[in-house]
């Protein structure tokens, strides 16, 4: 006579070893479809921070308080640096035909605002050299009713050294 098998003996260790390593793929293919449909590469926020000293210093020349840095108009300003990265051009309107003020007002945020973009192969010093080369954007730097501002960039998926830059100046 021979014993009852135990509902345990039938998985043996090899079973068990497929088991496990089936379930470890599914969730590498769980993650991998995520990273399909995720943004491009080289999200940067908390570019905020590094570029508070050198906002600071050209407000200052200017006769002007510095910037705080605010997460709010960060994440704005991510969220058009992404948009514009996924399209693969820069522009203020967005291709779901938000315009900078319906996207300001999405992000709850009040008052005047003001937005600076830029495409293009270059650090954020140098971005901050060009804005201030162009008389609207240096406009928008300098425009007194700002205490606050978010900036961000989003590396286009096609081509890692481009990058996708959005600013977002508020009250």
């Amino acid at each position: 006579m021979t014993p009852a098998k135990n509902a345990d003996d039938a998985r043996s260790p090899v079973n068990r070893r497929m088991l496990i390593k089936a379930a470890g793929f599914i969730a590498l293919a769980g993650l991998a479809a995520c990273g399909t449909v995720s943004l491009p590469a080289g999200e940067g926020a908390g570019a905020s921070s590094s570029a508070a000293a050198t906002l600071a210093g050209i407000r200052t020349a200017g006769g002007l308080g510095p910037l705080a840095p605010d997460p709010q108009l960060e994440q704005a300003a991510l969220q058009q640096a992404k948009y514009m990265a996924r399209s693969g051009r820069m522009n203020h309107t967005t291709g779901w035909g938000k315009d900078f003020a319906s996207r300001v007002k999405d992000n709850g945020i009040t008052g005047a605002a003001a937005e600076n973009i830029a495409e293009g192969r270059f650090d954020q010093q140098k971005l901050l050299d060009i804005w201030m080369n162009s008389p609207g954007h240096r406009r928008n730097m300098l425009d007194p009713r700002f205490t606050r501002f978010g900036l961000a960039y989003v590396r286009d998926g096609r081509d890692n050294a481009v990058r996708y830059w959005a600013l977002v100046l508020g009250k």
